[in-house]
């Protein structure tokens, strides 16, 4: 079984390839469509996340994407189901498995990932159904008195039951720690909590036996606050690369970043900052949503004679992504 999961781990951050997050829940997607003034239904996200995957040669720049549950059970308009069509481009399908960050008991203001209950047998049906990776989001806050000692806990708890439950069915998981952007804090307060919360996953992880090698790891850059002044790209990316050599192991088969609501460019500058330093124990690379979305939705604005124009725009930002890895 590890073996199998090594092997869709190598690929999934082999280089110069990258992950395509397409798993937003249905609310969070009506949002940006709305901003855009598209009418959200089911069948207009099929439209969308399937023009996406058409793309033309877009598996040259991606190894695989994260679905959400309603994608995963939807079929293309020509009949052939989303998992299956996505492995017929060589693509890798994933699948989002947590149901969201819920408030957490005695602490107000902080956030839980739930979806452990059941999560074994929901892990067996993705699995037969064609996934071969999950992806499961913890949410981390910084602020005077945040992140709390149980914050931290509960949630590295949580990551590392999930990535227990995946390595058990055959299924890669991406464990994602994400220490939010909003705030005033520094680039040194971030680093801080970063490493804090790293240290204690991987604590987690060792506890429940996870087969390093069999994991893919997809965590927030190290950035100052979105109110507090900006860090140059070569400050992020030397803060980022050290908090990852304090604290992940060389054996993890990869980095995927989030981009964490930055600017599209922006996130790719950081990544390829990153990748300049070289002499990296694993591979970084890109995990991507909103920095490979946004310029498609804006240009598809859900007419279908925008196909092109969309498809283009989202080659331009992966073709960059992928540079940005070499």
């Amino acid at each position: 079984m590890y073996e199998e999961i090594r092997a869709t781990a190598a690929a999934m951050v082999e280089t110069p390839k990258g992950i395509l997050a397409a798993d937003e829940s249905s609310p969070t997607l009506t949002k940006r469509f709305d901003a855009h003034s598209i009418v959200s239904t089911e069948e207009s996200r099929r439209d969308w996340r399937e023009m996406l995957f058409r793309t033309p040669s877009l598996s040259s720049y991606v190894s695989g994407v994260i679905l959400y549950d309603e994608t995963f059970k939807q079929s293309t308009a020509s009949g052939v189901r989303i998992p299956d069509f996505l492995n017929s481009l060589g693509i890798i399908p994933g699948i989002k498995v947590d149901t969201g960050a819920k408030p957490l008991s005695g602490r107000p203001g902080e956030l839980v990932t739930e979806g452990l209950d059941g999560l074994g047998a929901r892990l067996e049906r993705y699995h037969a159904e064609g996934a071969r990776f999950a992806k499961w989001r913890a949410v981390i806050s910084i602020a005077d008195d945040k992140p709390s000692a149980m914050c931290v806990s509960a949630n590295a708890h949580a990551l590392a039951r999930y990535a227990k439950l995946c390595q058990e069915t055959g299924i890669v998981p991406i464990v994602e720690p994400e220490v939010l952007m909003e705030g005033d804090h520094s680039i040194d307060r971030c680093f801080a909590v970063t490493s804090t919360v790293l240290a204690a996953v991987f604590a987690e992880l060792r506890i429940f036996d996870i087969d390093f090698r069999g994991m893919v790891l997809k965590p927030s850059m190290v950035t100052p606050g979105t109110l507090a002044d900006p860090s140059s790209v070569q400050e992020v990316a030397e803060a980022s690369v050290q908090c990852y050599l304090d604290q992940v192991p060389a054996s993890v088969a990869g980095i995927a970043l989030l981009s964490g609501g930055q600017p599209d460019q922006v996130a790719t500058d950081h990544l390829a900052a990153m990748n300049k330093i070289g002499l990296l124990p694993w591979p970084i690379t890109f995990s991507f949503g909103r920095a490979l979305q946004d310029g498609p939705l804006a240009a598809w604005g859900g007419r279908p004679e925008n196909t092109a124009s969309a498809q283009a725009a989202l080659v331009e930002r992966a073709r960059a992504n992928s540079a940005a890895v070499v």
